[in-house]
């Protein structure tokens, strides 16, 4: 939660750009009412800005975390952090990308809507942490698939619908633990005509029938056993949603390739060549000897207690930088070695000036407002974070009420007055997307949720052109939704970033609950399969949960 208050990657806002001779309202993950400079990423990246003239001499007389909560006041902070997009405005943490709207989180992605934590994607909408999807809808946790909707844990599917841990299934609807499989309904074989009589008599245009559809799917996703956790070639690892990891405790959505992960532990989203990384969020690509950072990725070696750094090593407690080696206390550098303060040092004193800056900070640790204490080798206060706990993705993953926030000692930012007019209220839309007139572009629609939600609901939201082009050419229904709100139930399909310690389910012929009967003896015989596991699934959660043998003998 610490460092996740640090992570800002779906909350935008209009501000004006502070830039000289600038006065354009500009997107920012920043807030007009923040007290930070903020510049246009154009700007903030040209040869006219200069972080280094407000450099400052280190004051052993203060705390050091005192002198970094001003310098962020100082230092004109990048409003968006993107790279090499074209027409693609509403993006933040995403790179090379065309045609994209509202992603937050991923790189090489084209005509994609609506999605968080992704690669590889064109034309699809409303996704999370997926990889090379296209033409795809409300998918989670997948990857090479083709026109795939409402798909949870699946790989290599390809024309199918509601499919939960499939794997190169085509063809399939309702259906879950498949494998190699085409021409499936509920997990129930058909002939490829009968297939396709039936899929027509679903109608998945209609709002009502796919709701009566989603419905019946969440139920099959109960009456069949989960793997204790969703891994691919691990080994000597615990988590969920793995791949490609050796000796790697406690982390969560790791991606496979770039030579696999290896000796890391509690690390999120992640992955991709990753070696001796601890306490990481958005870390670890390609890099090595990490601790303690957001964004801390890409060809990086030696970071420590960071935020947003690049290509670069050997960098500490410094926030957005890039390219860079020898830094202490740095923010916004582009280019440089051996900085304290964004102030320059030659390596001999910088060298023999950071031990005693280490020292001072034991010596002299700062104390925040609910008095706890911040030494070398603590992450930064969250006080000093330039965002508030419930525009950060830690009230995504660990969502709190303002209350809960504001005792734990995190801000809370009240929702801005917006005073929109809603045009459209969710009863009066179509049912039917053939029945959906093309000035629905126009409207101003409800949230379904009303803002009565903890899931940063913005009240209301409005249907843009690309979108209404895609549910008609997909035969999909309009949202009830906001964006946010969407966002938080695709969350709610994951499993939590914890872990517990329980035995496999099955007891033999069933599962423990009785509700699963198995298709094929197993080596403990009618006797309780005796494995452990560490698992994300809690005790007191409905699934079925099996250890690895005795879940492959049931879906292969």
């Amino acid at each position: 939660m610490r460092r996740m208050v640090w992570r800002n990657e779906r909350t935008l806002y209009h501000r004006k750009c502070d830039a000289p001779g600038h006065e354009e309202n500009i997107i920012s993950v920043y807030s007009a009412d923040k007290p930070f400079v903020v510049y246009d990423y154009k700007y903030w990246w040209g040869d006219s800005n200069d972080p280094m003239q407000y450099g400052q001499e280190y004051d052993f007389s203060r705390p050091f975390f005192a002198q970094m909560g001003e310098l962020f006041k100082q230092v004109p902070q990048i409003n968006l952090v993107v790279k090499n997009n074209v027409n693609s405005d509403y993006v933040h943490l995403v790179a090379d990308s065309k045609d994209c709207y509202l992603l937050s989180g991923g790189w090489m992605n084209e005509r994609t809507l609506y999605a968080n934590h992704l690669s590889g994607i064109k034309d699809s909408l409303d996704l999370y942490f997926v990889d090379k999807l296209e033409l795809s809808y409300e998918c989670g946790i997948s990857q090479n698939s083709y026109q795939l909707f409402y798909g949870q844990n699946c790989d290599n599917c390809l024309n199918s619908s509601f499919l939960y841990d499939c794997k190169n299934c085509s063809h399939c609807f309702g259906c879950v633990g498949l494998r190699n499989k085409q021409y499936h309904i509920f997990n129930q074989p058909l002939s490829k005509d009968d297939y396709e009589k039936k899929i027509k008599a679903f109608d998945l245009g209609s709002f009502n029938a796919t709701v009566t559809l989603k419905a019946k799917y969440r139920e099959l996703i109960l009456k069949y056993p989960h793997k204790f956790a969703n891994t691919t070639r691990t080994e000597k690892s615990t988590g969920d949603n793995i791949k490609d990891a050796k000796n790697c405790q406690f982390v969560f959505d790791i991606l496979g390739g770039a030579g696999g992960s290896e000796d890391s532990k509690f690390v999120f989203w992640a992955g991709q060549g990753m070696r001796d990384v601890y306490d990481g969020i958005g870390t670890g690509v390609k890099s090595e000897l990490l601790y303690e950072g957001v964004a801390t990725g890409i060809s990086v070696s030696k970071v420590l207690f960071s935020i947003t750094i690049l290509e670069s090593h050997d960098v500490y407690y410094s926030y957005n930088c890039f390219n860079s080696s020898n830094l202490f206390g740095c923010i916004g550098l582009r280019n440089k070695s051996y900085c304290i303060l964004n102030q320059q040092y030659t390596k001999e004193a910088y060298e023999e000036l950071v031990p005693k800056i280490i020292q001072h900070m034991n010596d002299m640790p700062f104390t925040d407002q609910k008095g706890r204490v911040y030494q070398y080798g603590e992450f930064f206060p969250p006080e000093l974070s330039p965002f508030n706990y419930n525009e950060t993705i830690a009230q995504e993953y660990f969502p709190l009420t303002q209350e809960q926030a504001l005792e734990k000692g995190y801000s809370w930012k009240e929702p801005e007055e917006r005073n929109i007019k809603i045009t459209k209220k969710t009863e009066d839309l179509p049912d039917h997307i053939k029945d959906v007139p093309d000035t629905i572009t126009q409207e101003i629609i409800e949230c379904q949720h009303q803002g009565h939600c903890q899931e940063q609901c913005t009240t209301a939201f409005k249907i843009i052109n690309p979108e209404l082009a895609f549910y008609r050419q997909m035969n999909l229904p309009l949202p009830r939704l906001c964006p946010n709100c969407r966002h938080y139930q695709r969350l709610k399909q994951r499993n939590p970033l914890k872990l517990w310690h329980r035995s496999c389910q099955c007891s033999g012929e069933k599962s423990s609950n009785g509700v699963y009967q198995n298709t094929v003896s197993h080596s403990h015989g009618n006797n309780p399969c005796p494995t452990e596991f560490e698992t994300s699934y809690a005790p007191e959660r409905p699934e079925i949960v099996y250890c690895e043998q005795c879940y492959q003998q049931e879906v292969v």
